[in-house]
């Protein structure tokens, strides 16, 4: 396993995190617990929850991914193992906080002293902001993203009052380090400027999403992440697993993702299913795993710190692990890159 900078910090993540969103929902706790067991086995140190796991967010799976990682870490003492990384929910849930709430200083506090009861921790590594309080373009919202609906004062002066709120938390130890999830080059670039005209927690990292058919972090991203070290956490980096082939000629096997999402996913597109083909037939022609190419590509990414793998079952995960030993030929790379301009935004 490899080991990456988050950031401009000297904590040491590895490539590869174990994504946790189905405890809770798809796995047990038994079969989260597994997971954990096998990715530390296998030199993952980096594992990424939020307050509002399991998926797909409902009343009854709020906080549950945090409370079986919190059991486990009751039972392993292992604590100082793993760097753990959260995050805060945006607006929108009308389960959290009973729905009245947005990212600011009452809630950070709040939403952290809960999350830190359910990971039965004193201190979360990584501390993230799920998606702004003006909204975002992703989760499928990138044809309609309007940002037009907000303040721009407003909106600094959350983001400082953001910042001076995980100050706090840092200094009492509850945190060590700050990132973003789900923004925008405009909103991390702003909340540089303030961390830096202030002297206020800088952001070490974003968690956007990234895959073979999602890279809009390229190139105005990509820069940011290399000439700022604020470095790419890339989510879904297998689409919901569409990139595996498992969906291909409008298959939806019994216990996926895509049949918990039907009404709302935005991937099943005619131009994404014409992507996955091409990129499946690069897989066949070179005996690589679909997968694991996909994966494998994320990860060797030079804007990317670390690539979120998730798995309902063992056999993924091992197989999702493995991805990492699998480098990409520059043949492969150039057929990739033929693929990426024929369907640049499929979905």
């Amino acid at each position: 396993m490899e080991y990456r900078n988050l950031g401009r910090t000297e904590l040491k993540v590895s490539a590869l995190c174990l994504g946790t969103m189905t405890w809770g929902n798809q796995n047990t706790e038994a079969q989260g617990h597994e997971q954990m067991d096998y990715a530390l086995d296998a030199g993952i140190n980096f594992f990424d929850t939020a307050e509002m796991y399991a998926v797909p967010p409902s009343p009854e799976t709020y906080g549950k991914t945090e409370s079986i990682i919190g059991n486990w870490f009751a039972k392993k003492k292992n604590r100082d193992k793993v760097i753990l990384a959260s995050k805060i929910a945006g607006p929108g849930l009308r389960w959290v906080r009973d729905g009245k709430y947005q990212i600011d200083r009452k809630n950070i506090l709040e939403a952290l002293e809960s999350s830190l009861k359910r990971l039965q921790t004193d201190y979360i590594d990584l501390y993230q902001l799920h998606w702004p309080n003006r909204g975002s373009y992703h989760f499928g919202q990138i044809w309609g993203y309007n940002p037009n609906g907000s303040n721009t004062n407003e909106v600094l002066d959350n983001i400082q009052e953001v910042l001076e709120t995980l100050q706090e938390c840092i200094q009492s130890g509850k945190i060590r380090t700050v990132g973003l999830s789900n923004e925008t080059a405009w909103g991390i670039m702003q909340y540089l400027r303030i961390s830096g005209e202030k002297n206020l927690p800088r952001m070490v990292s974003v968690q956007n999403e990234y895959s073979l058919l999602y890279r809009t972090h390229e190139p105005d991203l990509f820069e940011i992440s290399i000439r700022e070290n604020v470095g790419l956490l890339a989510w879904s980096p297998l689409a919901t697993g569409m990139l595996t082939g498992k969906y291909a000629n409008g298959k939806i096997p019994d216990g996926t993702r895509w049949t918990m999402i039907r009404k709302q996913n935005q991937r099943n597109t005619p131009q994404a299913h014409k992507a996955v083909d091409a990129y499946l037939s690069i897989a066949k022609k070179h005996s690589i795993d679909p997968g694991q190419m996909a994966l494998a590509f994320v990860t060797s990414r030079p804007f990317v710190t670390a690539n979120i793998i998730g798995a309902t079952t063992m056999e993924q995960l091992k197989s999702n692990i493995a991805s990492f030993e699998v480098k990409l030929s520059p043949e492969i790379l150039k057929e990739i890159d033929l693929v990426r301009r024929d369907f640049p935004i499929p979905y």
